[in-house]
């Protein structure tokens, strides 16, 4: 349920693919399922880095994919688009270590659970705040 990686690159091609799967599998081992839109350019990568993987390349198995992608559009978007890809690939790669610190899967957590998990969250980012200003 997590992002694992985001790269920013001007094609989706296959090489571009194979760029990206090999630094995820280099940073986290082989896969056993992976997700993808139906792009074409997927399969002959995700075949040679990964044989053994289910490849699942379906329009509902996405959503949760492209929901992941919501945040850096609104920010696009406030921030009158990204003037370079380094631009653009800087901001992804922070943003998701901070989600995931302040977005606990709340549908595994009871509501006291939650609260206690976001005043974590809250009190570890003041501790951060404080040590880059100090």
């Amino acid at each position: 349920g997590d992002t694992l990686d985001i790269l920013v690159q001007t094609r989706r091609n296959a090489k571009a693919a194979k760029r990206f799967l090999a630094r995820l599998i280099a940073r986290f081992g082989r896969p056993r399922v992976v997700i993808t839109d139906k792009l074409r350019s997927y399969f002959a990568p995700l075949r040679n880095l990964a044989p053994g993987a289910d490849h699942r390349a379906h329009k509902g198995l996405n959503n949760r994919i492209e929901g992941s992608h919501r945040p850096t559009r609104k920010r696009e978007k406030i921030m009158g688009r990204f003037k370079s890809q380094r631009q653009a690939q800087r901001f992804p790669a922070a943003h998701d270590q901070i989600n995931a610190i302040f977005k606990p899967r709340r549908y595994r957590l009871t509501a006291n659970s939650y609260r206690h998990a976001r005043a974590d969250a809250f009190s570890l980012w003041d501790d951060y705040a404080r040590e880059m200003t100090a």
